[in-house]
C-alpha cells in the first residue's frame, strides 16, 4: 500500500526533528525550513497533508497554503501557530486550512491532527469519484455494487439467465430481490416476452388462486365471465412469485403440480392448460425452517430450490454504500430537478456508519430525503434522517471497523467518540457553548471548532421560545 505522502513546513528545526520522530516510520515525510522552499515543492509534487507554520520568514504560511489549495485542491492543510497568532489560523481555516496545531502541542495531538486530515482527504476523494465510479461497469441491469459479494450475485444471475429454470432469489426485506429477478429475464431468451411481478403477500387469501390460474365463468359467486390467470398472462415470458412464503396451502399444492407438470387449471374448470412459463420466487423467509414447521410444503421447497440465489444485506457489503448512495443521489436529484455535486466528507461518514437494517431500500430513501430538503451544492450531515445524524451507541460495528487499518479504525471510533460527545454535551447544556465548554474542561473557541468539524450545530439543541 502507497503510504501517505506528508510536507512539514516550519523555521525551527527542533519542530522538522519532532514530525520526522513521530511521522517517519507511518508516512513518507518531507521537510522544508522555509516557505520558500516549500512552494518549490508543491509546484513539482503532490502531497496528501500539508502542515505548515503561519509565521516564517519569506513566504508564511498562508501562501503555502494557497499554493497548497491551487496545486491539489483535495490537499489537507494544517496550520501551527503560537497562541498570540490564533485569530490568523482561524482565518487560515475559512480560507480552506483543516485544521490548527497551537504550539506548544504534545506529539499525540498532532499525530491525530495528521490522521484526522489524511481520512478527510480520503472521503473527500472518495466523494468526489463517486460519479466517475457510477459511468464504469459496477452495475448488472440496474443492480449496483461493485463488492466481492455482488460480483459473486452477478455471475449466478448470469448462469440462471441462461439456464431457462426455476430460480428461488432469498434474502432480506429490501436487498434487491425483484431487480435480480428482472436482471434474469431482461438477459434470457424470454425478455422480449413479459415478466408478471405478483407480490403474494399482498393477494386476498379467497382470491389467490383465482388471481394465479384464473377462474371459469360461474366458478363462484360474481364470476360472470372467463378469467385468465396471471400464470397464463406471463406464457412464454416470466412470473415472479415475491414473498411466495405467504402462500395458502391449499394453493401451494396448485402451484407444485403447476411447476411440475407445466400446465394449470381455472378455479371451476375441468380442463388443464398448458403454460410455458419461467418461474422465479422470492422470500425473506427461511423456506426450510417453514416447512420443518408445517407453514410450508416441503416438495415445493424443493420445486423452487433448483437454482438457489442469495441477495446480500447491506451490512455484508458496506463497500458498495457510496456508490449506492451516489447513484440514487444522482436518480432523485433528476427527478428533484436539483443540481447537486455529491456528498460531504461527514455524510459519507454517518451513511458508511449506519446499520441499514432496511438494506439498499432504506439507503435509498435516505438519500432522496436528503436531496429532498439539501440547502447546498452538496448533501451534508444535517440532511440526512435523524436516526443517521444522532450518535449511535457503540459507534461502528466491529465487522466494519476490522475491514480498515488498525490506525485508521482507530481514529474512526475515537471520531465517533468525539461526535458522540459533542452531541450529547449540547443536548446536556440545550446549545449553551459557553457553559459546555466549561464542563469539558476547553476553551470556547476550542469547542466551537469541534463542533464545526463535526457538522453539529449548537442552534440546533436550543429550546425553541
Amino acid at each position: 500500500m502507497t503510504r501517505a505522502r506528508i510536507l512539514v513546513v516550519d523555521d525551527k528545526e527542533n519542530m522538522l526533528k519532532l514530525f520526522a520522530k513521530i511521522l517517519g516510520d507511518d508516512f513518507e515525510l518531507v521537510t522544508a525550513a522555509e516557505g520558500g522552499r516549500a512552494l518549490s515543492l508543491l509546484a513539482a509534487q503532490e502531497f496528501d497533508v500539508v502542515v505548515t507554520d503561519l509565521k516564517m520568514p519569506g513566504a508564511d504560511g498562508f501562501e503555502v497554503l494557497k499554493a497548497a489549495k491551487q496545486r491539489q485542491p483535495d490537499t489537507e492543510v494544517v496550520m501551527m501557530t503560537a497562541y498570540a497568532t490564533v485569530n490568523d489560523a482561524v482565518e487560515a481555516m475559512k480560507q480552506g486550512a483543516y485544521d490548527y496545531l497551537q504550539k506548544p502541542f504534545d506529539p499525540d495531538t498532532a499525530t491525530l491532527a495528521v490522521s484526522r486530515a489524511l481520512e478527510r482527504k480520503r472521503l473527500k476523494e472518495q466523494a468526489n469519484n463517486l460519479r466517475k465510479e457510477l459511468q464504469k461497469l459496477h452495475s448488472f441491469h440496474n443492480i449496483v455494487g461493485k463488492s466481492r459479494a455482488m460480483q459473486d450475485v452477478y455471475r449466478l444471475l448470469e448462469q440462471a439467465a441462461s439456464l431457462d429454470i426455476t430460480v428461488l432469489i432469498t434474502g432480506e426485506t429490501g436487498t434487491g430481490k425483484e431487480l435480480a429477478a428482472r436482471a434474469i429475464h431482461d438477459q434470457s431468451g424470454r425478455k422480449d416476452r413479459r415478466f408478471v411481478p405478483v407480490n403474494c403477500g399482498a393477494l386476498p387469501s379467497e382470491l389467490v388462486e383465482s388471481e394465479l390460474f384464473g377462474h371459469a365463468r360461474g366458478a363462484f359467486t360474481g364470476a360472470t365471465g372467463v378469467k385468465q390467470g396471471l400464470f397464463e398472462e406471463a406464457a412464454g415470458g416470466t412470473i415472479f412469485l415475491d414473498e411466495v412464503g405467504e402462500l395458502p396451502l391449499a394453493v401451494q399444492v396448485k402451484l407444485n403440480r403447476a411447476l411440475q407438470e407445466r400446465e394449470i387449471r381455472r378455479v371451476g374448470d375441468n380442463t388443464c392448460i398448458k403454460v410455458d412459463v419461467r418461474v422465479i420466487a422470492a422470500t425473506y423467509r427461511d423456506l426450510k425452517a417453514e416447512f420443518q414447521a408445517g407453514r410450508f410444503r416441503e416438495d415445493l421447497f424443493y420445486r423452487l430450490h433448483v437454482f438457489p440465489v442469495r441477495m446480500p444485506a447491506l451490512r455484508e457489503r458496506r463497500e458498495d454504500i457510496p456508490l449506492l448512495a451516489a447513484h440514487f443521489l444522482e436518480k432523485h436529484a433528476r427527478a428533484f430537478r436539483r443540481e447537486l455535486e455529491g456528498f460531504t466528507p461527514e455524510a459519507l461518514r454517518a451513511l458508511m456508519g449506519h446499520d441499514w437494517p432496511g438494506n439498499v431500500r432504506e439507503l435509498e430513501n435516505a438519500v432522496e430525503r436528503a436531496v429532498a430538503v439539501a440547502g447546498g451544492h452538496e448533501v451534508d450531515g444535517r440532511d440526512l434522517p435523524s436516526e443517521l445524524r444522532e450518535a449511535h451507541e457503540g459507534g461502528l460495528p466491529i465487522d466494519a471497523l476490522v475491514k480498515m487499518p488498525y490506525r485508521e479504525a482507530l481514529e474512526t471510533a475515537r471520531d465517533r467518540f468525539s461526535r458522540d460527545y459533542l452531541f450529547a454535551l449540547m443536548r446536556e447544556f440545550e446549545g449553551n457553548v459557553t457553559r459546555a465548554a466549561e464542563r469539558a474542561g476547553i476553551e470556547r473557541e476550542s469547542l466551537h471548532r469541534l463542533l464545526k468539524r463535526y457538522g453539529i450545530r449548537s442552534d440546533d439543541f436550543k429550546p425553541e421560545r
